[in-house]
């Protein structure tokens, strides 16, 4: 099958154009490198030091055998991607390639303007190039889990069954989104949706939860294919700046009380989760909602997690709560639903087994590259503008 993968070169795409390539697969990598651009623009790095693309590419194929073909432009640039869709007619489009993290989409006005353009345009773009070059092409899409927000009721895959007055309908679940860039999710849904009423377009929508880990089976085979580790205040996750945190021995800043509940899920999972995507498309006309997570868990379970693992270390690790800087519910009911793709086959992998190896092991090989500066939160959801914030309490 031809997969060609839209932000090929990022922390989701480039280990899923591994396990695709390796899959047997030919793999197309699209991507603009404005990821790396950002990195410079807040003066970051990634964690694990990343190869070049170029270098990524090139070392794949002296160890797999495999050839990967690099595509470089913008989805913005309608010539380009009408050009990459009509030459190469894909049979499934991943897409990856949006501005991915909330609180970038929250510094500022033009940071959320820009978010909110580069995703709605750019899957726009996409949605008449496949139209117009690729019809059969299956889309899968990275959604998110916090298209959904915090209901007090279940959440279900997508659509929920709704009886009103008498009548009943199954409509698509109710968005409650949390940052500018949650919205833009939930303008590519609904985009995706209409797409698929109008034009008959295979489209499956994976919301996915928190991923973490920097390990797959294909990534571990040459240090030139290790994946990014973000643990900035922008686009590191909770989990992982626990883990850098208590690496260097600075105390592990759980942002309000902690009860934030989220689904989270293995970096492996989520390439295992594309491949059973792609190998089971959607119909013609037929707009999926895949849940793609494996556990729940809040804030502070996984503070508590992380300093048990700590512990196996002989690193004692401490937590400490700060002002939370976003605007969220921070008890609330948490259940949602993700069957689909056990259904369709999806082994997990569990946080419990994995906390050492993929992620604490990590951040105490590559401690010394840590920029504590980068840790603390400097955006507020309500102000929108960055700022220095300090704790207030440890336990």
């Amino acid at each position: 099958m031809r997969v060609m993968v839209l932000g090929g070169d990022g922390y989701c795409g480039w280990p899923t154009s591994l396990h695709l390539s390796d899959c047997g697969h030919e793999v197309i990598i699209v991507d603009n490198f404005v990821r790396r651009q950002i990195d410079h623009e807040l003066g970051v790095q990634s964690l694990t030091p990343i190869a070049t693309l170029k270098q990524r590419v090139r070392a794949w194929k002296e160890v797999s055998g495999q050839e990967i073909v690099v595509e470089v432009g913008d989805l913005l640039d309608w010539e380009f991607v009408s050009g990459i869709i009509k030459n190469y007619r894909p049979d499934a489009v991943v897409h990856f390639a949006e501005q991915r993290a909330a609180p970038y989409s929250m510094i500022d006005r033009a940071h959320a303007v820009y978010t909110q353009h580069n995703n709605v345009i750019g899957t726009l773009n996409l949605l008449f190039a496949i139209r117009e070059h690729a019809p059969e092409c299956h889309l899968v899409k990275l959604g998110t889990m916090g298209e959904y927000g915090t209901p007090n009721i279940d959440i279900e895959e997508g659509y929920i069954e709704i009886e009103h007055n008498g009548r009943k309908d199954v409509l698509p679940y109710p968005k409650q989104p949390g940052s500018w860039y949650h919205l833009s999710k939930v303008h590519d849904s609904h985009n995706i949706a209409f797409a698929c009423k109008i034009w008959e377009t295979r489209a499956t929508d994976l919301n996915q939860g928190v991923v973490y880990g920097t390990v797959t089976e294909q990534t571990e085979r040459d240090e030139r294919l290790i994946n990014r580790f973000d643990y900035d205040e922008i686009y590191g996750t909770a989990l992982n700046r626990f883990c850098i945190q208590a690496a260097i021995g600075h105390p592990m800043t759980v942002y309000g009380k902690g009860g934030q509940t989220r689904g989270f899920l293995d970096i492996r999972d989520t390439v295992r989760c594309i491949e059973l995507a792609i190998e089971h498309p959607a119909e013609p006309g037929e707009f999926r909602v895949f849940n793609q997570f494996t556990e729940e868990f809040s804030i502070l379970d996984l503070a508590k997690m992380v300093k048990e693992a700590a512990s196996k270390l002989g690193i004692e690790a401490k937590i400490e709560n700060l002002p939370n800087p976003r605007v969220e519910a921070e008890e609330h009911y948490y259940n949602a639903k993700h069957t689909k793709l056990l259904d369709l086959g999806l082994e997990p992998h569990y946080l419990k087994e994995s906390l050492l190896d993929s992620l604490l092991n990590i951040a105490m090989r590559y401690k010394d590259r840590v920029e504590p500066d980068a840790i603390d939160p400097k955006v507020s959801w309500r102000e929108g503008q960055r700022k220095e914030r300090k704790a207030t309490s440890a336990v």
